[in-house]
């Protein structure tokens, strides 16, 4: 009986861990349109030792897309990194994968977040025994109060401000076979001030794209739920302001969508070939086009008519030859 029970706390015990592992990927929810770009935005001071930066993303809900602002947030153990948010083209919309702690970065869409997060892994510091060692070079860090830093150059590209994987204009990064080793590997999700922390951006109008098109008030906190704090930066205006109708796809054509996973433009018109096969057969579709000059016809018979007034006085000319005819006659 002490076997069994001790098998029994076992599973008990092991649940949790699988749960984490498997249970924080992909949200289900699918979006028709495209996130809007990253805002440009300077990185708060860090707060305090042992601070890990969580790049801002777009997040949704209520038909709108709303900013969760970036923030430094304690890890959860020694040693757990933060892998980011992002969107990715799912073949017939945008689907959302939630960010998670874990002992290595994994794959987030190659999406360049800035501040370490250039598409892939993080340089922003690194875990050295129970201490977290600060790159300065892509943290903003006051090196008075920590200690624990270096400087490591680093290749901050963050030119492409795209928020999405896939679909039509998205980053084409694809998993590493890191990465996808990463993906199986056991996962935390995001702690309680992360979850509130995307509570109350979801609740603050001015943080929807419809409201600050794409350049929120409150970019960034120096720490979770911070959004009043004095630290707090804005976005910086750059760019074309966000349009949701430039990215909303055709209310008429959704099936065009997952034929090569994108929302090009030119898509709907696979749409509009049925139609014109469909009026084959009566022909009178064909007649169509060659109806359409038919209008310009009458302006094109216009000119044809001018002509015959002149058509007239030309007549005239050539009945006088005819009288001069007649005197030439006489001398013979």
């Amino acid at each position: 009986m002490r076997i069994i029970s001790s098998i029994r706390s076992l599973l008990i015990a092991l649940v949790p861990l699988v749960l984490s592992a498997a249970a924080y990927g992909q949200i289900g929810i699918s979006v028709s349109f495209a996130p809007p770009e990253l805002p440009i935005y300077e990185q708060p001071l860090c707060p305090g030792d042992g601070y890990l930066w969580t790049p801002g993303y777009w997040a949704y809900a209520d038909d709108d897309y709303y900013w969760v602002p970036g923030t430094w947030v304690m890890a959860p153990e020694p040693g757990l990194l933060w892998t980011p948010a992002y969107w990715g083209w799912g073949g017939s919309g945008f689907v959302f994968y939630d960010g998670y702690w874990g002992q290595q970065v994994g794959f987030y869409g190659g999406v360049s977040y800035g501040y370490g997060y250039f598409g892939e892994g993080y340089q922003g510091g690194r875990w050295e025994g129970e201490h977290f060692y600060y790159n300065r070079a892509a943290s903003n860090v006051n090196v008075t109060n920590i200690h624990n830093v270096y400087n490591t150059t680093v290749i901050n590209n963050t030119s492409n401000r795209v928020s999405y994987n896939g679909g039509n204009g998205g980053i084409s990064a694809r998993p590493t076979a890191r990465e996808e080793t990463v993906a199986h590997e056991r996962h935390v999700p995001p702690v309680a001030v992360q979850t509130q922390h995307v509570r109350e951006a979801r609740a603050k109008p001015e943080l929807r794209a419809s409201v600050n098109h794409g350049a929120p008030a409150v970019a960034a906190t120096p720490k979770p739920g911070a959004f009043s704090d004095r630290a707090v930066v804005p976005a910086k205006q750059g760019g074309t302001p966000y349009n949701r109708a430039a990215v909303q796809p055709p209310a008429n054509s959704p099936a065009a969508q997952p034929k090569n996973g994108s929302t090009r433009p030119e898509q709907p018109a696979p749409n509009n070939r049925p139609e014109a096969n469909r009026a084959e057969p009566n022909r009178p579709a064909t007649a169509q086009p060659n109806n359409r000059p038919e209008p310009n016809r009458p302006p094109a018979a216009q000119p044809s008519n001018r002509p015959e007034p002149n058509r007239a006085p030309a007549a005239q000319p050539s009945n006088r030859p005819e009288p001069n005819r007649a005197p030439a006659a006489q001398p013979t």
